[in-house]
């Protein structure tokens, strides 16, 4: 993608138009990124306490038992949010779905293992092992490059 810009002093506020052949999946995320009004904030609840979680901390997030978990070092903080927002949400450079119920930080795994027929197994730098259905085998070796 290329990005340019332009100065008009004319111009009262920022105009930003796309250019594309195609609308596709990086054109809707653009378009919902530039349109946010507010910072968007991912916050975790534990016990009766607010956290904001930086996304770099942030290891994966689950689906479990009706409630969406993002797990961090420090163990993991339940979120309001379901897991397709998160999934919008969420840095797509960082940030990679293996799973109906999961979503995982590519920057925080510490091995995937391929030698599992139709799966491949992700171990997380803190010891967690997950995962990828087979439905999601083909992105994921896909944006690993393999």
């Amino acid at each position: 993608m290329k990005i340019e810009i332009q100065l008009d002093e004319s111009r009262k506020e920022p105009l930003v138009v796309v250019y594309t052949d195609k609308v596709n999946e990086e054109i809707h995320a653009l378009v919902g990124r530039l349109s946010q009004d507010a910072p968007q904030m991912l916050v975790g609840f534990r016990e009766d306490e607010a956290t904001i979680l930086q996304e770099e901390f942030v290891l994966r997030v689950y689906a479990e038992s009706g409630k969406v978990l993002a797990e961090t070092m420090d163990g993991p903080y339940l979120l309001r949010l379901r897991l397709y927002e998160l999934e919008e949400r969420l840095d797509k450079k960082m940030f990679v779905r293996i799973s109906n119920s999961e979503i995982i930080n590519l920057r925080k795994v510490k091995r995937f293992d391929l030698s599992l027929a139709g799966t491949i197994c992700v171990q997380m730098q803190n010891g967690a092992v997950t995962y990828v259905s087979r439905r999601y085998v083909a992105r994921i070796k896909q944006v690993l490059g393999l």
